[in-house]
């Protein structure tokens, strides 16, 4: 089991150019952000006690950083464009000299806007920021290497790509200090306390190394997908309007909002058709999200969202079978008016 254990943890580090002993296996990207944040803020508070993250984050950052100003760290949550995208002037004017820590996710699981990461963290390092990203959502579906790209503390989540639920990893560069969030046993060398779990982690790379065998052909499978699909709901539907990055975006996303058509309807009238989508993330409940209020939709586009994801399953046929499904219902309902 052990062997089992670190041949997992050398390949999932080789898989984003880490070294072995810079990962960390978690229950999850929530727990990954949660020590990323929390343990490097109370390590580092001496240097100082100011944090910044976006406006659009999961709320596994979010509400991490909340919790940290009641401890009395400072966060400025920095604004997006329309399409979800962080401003890196923004962000290089938001630093101050008693800034410790940025996070800023590399990919939005709701809109799918890929944010300028390369950017944001060697806008950090010139004043001495440590860059941490949420990578949940890109990690086995774009191309990430940590050193090329400057990241410093980076969280993944294993069902993201279809491997068990329950484990993920933190990345965390040799050298970058942070306060242990579980402390227990000397599982982890130390730094998190808890029996590991085995086959979650065994499970996640070998998931990690298929998704990344087929990464290049997939993604652009899945490109060829969404864009098809975009330009036919555009096209033929008028009350239709992209969310997001059309350009910068994960290739396996799909976000529009409808004016007039209510989201949960149309995941009912979808689901008597065969096809499953949601009306936002699967973490929101059903409440309207922070991200698309971020983007200053209004009330009535807010209530019709709909997020659609492809996967290795998805084929040209379900894209078009989602625009006939969608183009119909919206001709039913200016037939009903």
């Amino acid at each position: 089991a052990s062997d089992a254990v670190a041949a997992a943890r050398e390949s999932l580090a080789g898989l984003i150019g880490a070294a072995p002993r810079e990962i960390f296996f978690t229950s999850g990207g929530t727990e990954s952000d949660n020590w990323a944040i929390k343990g490097f803020a109370r390590a580092n508070a001496a240097k100082g006690r100011h944090i910044i993250t976006s406006a659009i984050e999961h709320h596994a950052v979010l509400h991490t950083c909340q919790a940290l100003e009641r401890e009395g760290f400072e966060v400025t949550y920095l604004p997006v464009d329309e399409h979800g995208l962080v401003s890196v002037e923004d962000f290089k004017a938001a630093i101050r000299p008693d800034t410790i820590l940025a996070s800023i996710m590399f990919a939005n699981n709701e809109i799918g806007t890929i944010e300028p990461v390369r950017q944001l963290a060697a806008a950090a390092h010139e004043a001495n920021v440590v860059f941490h990203t949420d990578a949940v959502q890109a990690f086995g579906h774009e191309p990430i290497d940590v050193n090329e790209l400057g990241i410093d503390m980076l969280s993944a989540s294993s069902h993201k790509i279809y491997g068990p639920k329950g484990v993920g990893l933190l990345y965390v560069r040799r050298g970058v200090k942070l306060e242990n969030l579980l402390d227990g046993g000397q599982q982890e060398r130390g730094r998190r306390g808890s029996t590991e779990n085995v086959p979650g982690i065994v499970g996640f790379a070998r998931a990690a190394e298929l998704a990344v065998d087929e990464l290049a052909p997939e993604h652009n499978r899945q490109l060829a997908l969404r864009d098809h699909a975009i330009r036919r709901i555009l096209a033929e539907i008028p009350s239709a309007k992209l969310n997001g990055s059309w350009e910068s975006r994960l290739a396996n996303n799909v976000n529009f909002s409808f004016e007039f058509i209510e989201g949960e309807g149309m995941l009912l009238q979808l689901a008597a058709r065969g096809i499953c989508v949601s009306s936002g993330s699967a973490c929101h409940r059903g409440k309207p999200s922070h991200v698309f209020a971020a983007l200053g939709l209004s009330k009535q586009e807010l209530m019709g969202v709909l997020r659609v994801s492809f996967g290795p399953d998805s084929t040209r046929r379900d894209a078009e079978a989602l625009a006939d499904a969608l183009a119909e219902i919206q001709k039913n309902r200016i037939a009903v008016r």
